[in-house]
């Protein structure tokens, strides 16, 4: 069985983590899958976007295997591809990749889970699902982006609260605190995702990716910063055949043909 799956619905590359009996954690050949789906997702011009969940109805991910990594301590597991120690292209290792990607958790994100799915653009959660980094419960620090990330999507002393004591929080208080965009009953879930894939699929793809990169590019900068970053984007997308559909259209009253190019 893979441990990872994938499919396409339409232009969205479904992933979905495979490791149910082990709360889908990430051990070594899990992390090498993804990591060889990102390069396929960055290079496959027909994938315009991403949703990544988890198998069964427990969880999306639990985070690191700690089996494993108990056994790599000791000198007895793999030595790479782990969250601390890899070669793989991942996400949240801070791969870019400009390609809207929308977690769709299906239950606990715990750990290294929970920093995928930060790592993400669009977070869609079901009402069983809850989010944590519990590291500091078990002697280490979130290793795979949190300490980064979780200050950037919800306000700082939050984001410390959630760093320093380890707290496990539900879907609703994700969503109150902006860590999730929506919270969807759990049958509902992937339905919600590919809703939003779909509308974001109807845009004009070189569009979409030169927001994302304008934005996340801009996320750290000074506004005058970030306007130079918005203009260079702006500038290189009125270049393309779909900057010249989208108008036409328009003025023809139809739905825009784009090509992504």
């Amino acid at each position: 069985m893979a441990v990872l799956e994938t499919r396409m619905e339409a232009h969205t590359f479904v992933m979905t983590l495979n490791r149910p009996e082990s709360m889908n954690a990430f051990n070594s050949e899990l992390i090498a899958a993804v990591g060889e789906a990102w390069v396929q997702v960055r290079e496959d011009v027909n994938i315009r976007s991403v949703i990544m969940t988890g198998a069964g109805d427990r969880a999306f991910s639990a985070g690191a295997d700690l089996k494993e990594m108990a056994q790599r301590n000791a000198g007895a597991g793999p030595q790479r591809n782990t969250f601390w120690d890899q070669p793989d292209p991942q996400l949240y290792r801070g791969l870019e990749l400009w390609k809207p990607i929308i977690a769709a958790v299906n239950g606990f994100a715990l750990g290294g889970g929970c920093e995928t799915a930060m790592a993400c653009d669009i977070r869609v959660a079901s009402e069983n699902a809850s989010f944590g980094l519990p590291e500091v419960a078990r002697g280490i620090i979130p290793g795979a982006g949190g300490t980064q990330r979780v200050p950037r999507l919800v306000p700082f002393g939050i984001a410390l609260e959630l760093l320093m004591t380890g707290r496990r929080i539900p879907a609703a208080e994700a969503h109150r605190i902006g860590l999730v965009n929506h919270v969807v009953p759990h049958d509902q879930l992937m339905d919600k995702a590919l809703e939003i894939a779909a509308e974001i699929g109807a845009n004009a793809p070189l569009a979409v990716m030169a927001a994302k990169e304008a934005a996340y590019r801009g996320l750290n900068t000074t506004l005058q910063e970030g306007l130079r970053i918005e203009n260079f984007e702006s500038q290189a997308i009125r270049h393309t055949e779909d900057a010249r559909e989208g108008p036409r259209a328009f003025a023809e009253k139809r739905e825009p043909n784009y090509q992504g190019r």
